[in-house]
């Protein structure tokens, strides 16, 4: 096979000098991320799997389908309440958090002091159905820039009929830096499947999810306490002797 020496046909092509490095090209330079226009596809695309149905199936999902918003997308398997993990997810949470996210939580990209609020967010698009977006914010630090980004989480029916399964999209903008990225979540949006149909407002998983636990106090039986007036021997009959647990033998010195 003959081999291609550029336009002129007889001069090979030309080798960077000493000392030249080549320059690593982003696509993201030449087409920057739309985060609406990603968002807006992904729903576009599950609603049109829908076909009269309040909810598709995840069978129905296919890549092809989303090649726009695939390095974004993501599959999600709800696993207790308000918890979830993926079962499939595209290159760039991929990037966002150093490694392969396959079958970690999604609560793994937020931090702790959000991971309540999105559990509850979380649970509520299963229980709805219903669909969910989520403001996301990962401040700057060092070797981190700053970051914004947008979650969209849209439910689907596993094989066994149930809404177990959700459709979803994480965009962020800006660069990446030193990995794992964690966000905050500043804000989240609730949106019934049916127009016009009740939202279900995300609530505590559980109750006083917000508050401190209560400290624990033993319940122990109330006791009438003596009067001033009783006896030495009326006092001394008040008290129980309770057996405790005898000590351990002393053991030998071992070689």
């Amino acid at each position: 096979m003959a081999q291609d020496h550029g336009q002129d046909g007889d001069r090979p092509p030309r080798r960077p000098t000493d000392g030249a490095t080549g320059k690593l090209l982003h696509l993201a330079d030449y087409e920057p991320v739309q985060i609406g226009r990603i968002l807006g596809e992904l729903r576009g695309y599950w609603e049109g799997l829908r076909q009269g149905r309040a909810i598709p199936a995840r069978g129905d999902v296919e890549p092809r389908g989303i090649r726009r918003a695939l390095d974004y997308a993501f599959i999600l398997e709800r696993i207790a309440p308000g918890a979830a993990r993926f079962r499939l997810a595209g290159r760039h949470l991929i990037d966002l958090m150093g490694m392969e996210v396959r079958g970690m939580p999604l609560c793994a990209f937020l931090n702790t002091s959000s991971r309540g609020r999105l559990s509850d967010v979380l649970e509520s698009v299963f229980r709805g159905p219903q669909i969910a977006e989520i403001d996301l914010d990962s401040p700057a630090s060092y070797g981190r820039p700053g970051l914004r980004g947008r979650m969209l989480l849209l439910p689907l029916r596993s094989d066994l009929g149930d809404v177990s399964r959700a459709l979803g999209c994480l965009i962020s903008e800006g660069e990446f830096g030193q990995s794992p990225r964690r966000f905050d979540l500043v804000g989240d949006r609730q949106c019934p499947v049916i127009p016009g149909a009740r939202v279900l407002e995300p609530s505590p998983s559980r109750p006083g999810f917000d508050e401190a636990p209560a400290r624990w106090q033993a319940s122990l039986p109330a006791q009438p306490r003596p009067s001033e007036s009783a006896t030495p021997e009326e006092r001394r009959a008040r008290f129980r002797v309770i057996e405790g647990v005898p000590p351990p033998r002393p053991r030998g010195p071992r070689f």
